[in-house]
């Protein structure tokens, strides 16, 4: 592939169809702005009267009850239409002033929100049990019964009235080491120009960082990896505190609302047992020598005297890792998704096509990586920084899957239940980029090409599955500290972190210094406790594949009732619905299992190819 040195684009350099439609939330920010003044008009408390008036008043009856609860979710509904516009604008360019500001505001607008609503849980929950009974019998209340169930279910950890005022008002400041990370990581960390093997000089920025850990010039990805990190080793010491603020700031919520460890506290909502958290790492942990295997195999087939980390992720066929215009990746992910029929492919390829769900390429200042967006009343947006490899295009799958789970709960459950749980979310999208490849396996009779794509395959499952259940033991080992009154020190989180790329990698691996600070770029580690669901949504969503594939009896309309349910259930109860168990090993095992044999054929097709 080629390495040629580009240069990122401003923002207005990029083609308005290439960009996604926020018009269709609001045409202009002026249109932003006078649906923020209109749902809070006033600056001074209460910003809601509306809601106010039913403070003290849940007694009185279903009536009562109902009416807060529609008054609720109506502002609640508004605020997340704002807050998505803004956080899209923001993305596109954070250094943009006048779109931080707009960001920055509607964050403290839904602040002020939490605030002024925090009486509602422990108002219901102060009246008597009876009283409470009787609501949840109430063919009235009916829609809302599991809501009502999850709030008294969180009974033994909702504090008085004015304690969780007093939380809620807590939620700015709390806010700053994420925020400030995402910054600092973002805009303020500046790259060097980086050379290749000719000496020709190159961009770096975190798009482009990505683009050239594939390339098969060794000096340039050596030198992007060298110099990413650098930056970041600069900062140790606010990197380490800004970590360390928010270890605490999960740790001063778990042990306010009374919970045992912060993982439970994380857990607790979505009625996670916390062995499966702690299955999935000591599971994995036993299927290492798979992955040891690999890196061997990989510095066999790359004919290494070491291999590198930076060395983890060039292709092991240079000739098939071809230039992948977007509209070719938009047919190829459009295409893969028969299997789901017809009506699903017809919502997708409107929505990339003619929708513009998504933001495709990169921009200078825009925010790194990819995700999927959206609200209730807004189509699902995809932001993507696309380079124009086969990689991105099993990111544009992956993000499709996020957004189509999206939008057929949004248009299958009420505004309340709409929102799918976070452990489930990555289950949608590995699900499509498994779609992706049995559709580009089943297209090729070539050994080379075949050798990539099962490559391929494995350096999904090596970085969906292996290094986020490691990222996940890093996490839970770094809050773990911090609950003993460790201090996060540069030096501790460095050591951990490293021991941690040596239990994974294996002794083949050499370990340059810069992986030792790898800790300080991750976002995910702001994110209490989010990055395990990678491994576990990744187990669940190849079994599922494979059901689906096969053709295997309702197994496709399982998955669609899956896909539709929101958060109408807890997420292992639609997941059970979907055929799966996640609370037993089984799902994690099968993926070990998968991966092993999927390095058995890369052995044998590279002494064949």
């Amino acid at each position: 592939m080629s390495t040629t040195a580009e240069k990122t684009k401003n923002r207005k350099e990029i083609d308005p169809q290439d960009q996604w439609n926020v018009e269709a939330l609001f045409s202009s920010f002026p249109d932003w702005e006078g649906a923020f003044t209109k749902i809070a008009p006033s600056s001074s408390a209460p910003r809601w009267p509306d809601l106010a008036s039913f403070r003290g008043r849940l007694h009185e009856g279903t009536d009562a009850l109902k009416q807060a609860l529609e008054t609720l979710f109506s502002l609640s509904r508004e605020l997340e239409k704002l807050h998505t516009y803004a956080h899209l604008r923001h993305d596109e360019d954070i250094t943009h002033d006048s779109h931080k500001s707009s960001y920055l505001r509607i964050l403290s607008l839904y602040s002020d929100f939490q605030q002024e609503s925090s009486w509602f849980e422990p108002e219901l929950l102060a009246l008597p049990s009876e009283t409470i009974d009787s609501y949840l019998q109430s063919p009235s209340l009916a829609p809302y019964r599991f809501y009502i169930e999850k709030i008294v279910r969180r009974r033994p950890h909702t504090l008085s009235a004015e304690k969780e005022e007093l939380l809620a008002m807590a939620g700015k400041p709390i806010q700053t080491a994420p925020k400030a990370f995402s910054a600092l990581s973002n805009a303020d960390i500046r790259f060097e120009t980086i050379e290749d093997q000719e000496g020709k000089p190159h961009e770096l920025s975190h798009g482009l960082y990505q683009l050239y850990l594939r390339s098969p010039d060794r000096v340039l990805r050596k030198n992007a990896f060298k110099q990413m990190h650098a930056q970041f080793s600069y900062h140790e010491n606010t990197l380490a505190e800004l970590l360390y603020g928010q270890v605490q700031a999960h740790i001063f919520e778990a042990r306010t609302r009374n919970y045992p460890s912060s993982l439970e506290a994380a857990l607790f909502g979505k009625k996670i047992p916390k062995e499966v958290y702690s299955s999935l790492i000591d599971t994995v942990r036993k299927g290492l020598p798979s992955l040891h295997r690999y890196v061997s195999l990989r510095k066999k087939l790359l004919k290494l005297p070491e291999i590198h980390l930076y060395d983890m992720y060039v292709p092991l066929v240079e000739a098939a890792d071809r230039k992948i215009e977007y509209a070719q990746a938009e047919e190829l992910v459009i295409e893969s998704a028969r299997p789901l029929g017809e009506e699903y492919q017809q919502i997708l390829q409107k929505g990339l096509k003619e929708q513009r769900w998504v933001d495709r390429y990169e921009n200078k200042h825009k925010r790194s990586g990819a995700y999927s967006s959206g609200c209730f009343d807004s189509f699902p947006y995809i932001l993507m920084n696309f380079r124009g490899t086969l990689r991105d295009t099993f990111t544009l799958a992956h993000e499709a899957g996020h957004s189509m789970h999206s939008y057929l709960s949004h248009r299958s459950q009420p505004y309340h239940y709409s929102h799918y749980p976070i452990f489930v979310a990555e289950v949608a999208s590995t699900f499509n980029e498994e779609l992706l490849m049995e559709l580009l396996l089943a297209r090729t009779e070539n050994t080379q090409e075949r050798l990539y794509l099962i490559h391929e395959k494995i350096e999904d499952i090596r970085a969906t599955f292996f290094r986020q259940t490691m990222f996940a033991e890093f996490e839970l080992k770094i809050h773990e500290l911090v609950e003993q009154n460790t201090p996060l020190t540069p030096t501790l989180l460095s050591d951990l972190y490293l021991e941690l790329n040596r239990d994974y990698f294996g002794e083949e691996a050499t370990l340059d210094e810069e992986v030792a600070i790898e800790w300080a770029r991750i976002p995910h580690f702001y994110y209490n406790f989010y990055v395990y669901q990678y491994a576990t949504g990744i187990s669940a969503a190849l079994s599922l594949a494979e059901n689906v594939l096969k053709g295997t009896p309702q197994a496709r309309e399982n998955y669609f009732t899956f896909l539709k349910g929101g958060s109408s259930l807890f997420p292992i109860d639609l997941l059970k619905i979907a055929g799966i168990d996640v609370t037993v090993p089984a799902p994690i095992e099968a993926t070990l299992r998968k991966f092993d044999s999927l390095v058995s054929e890369l052995e044998s097709l590279s002494n064949t190819g």
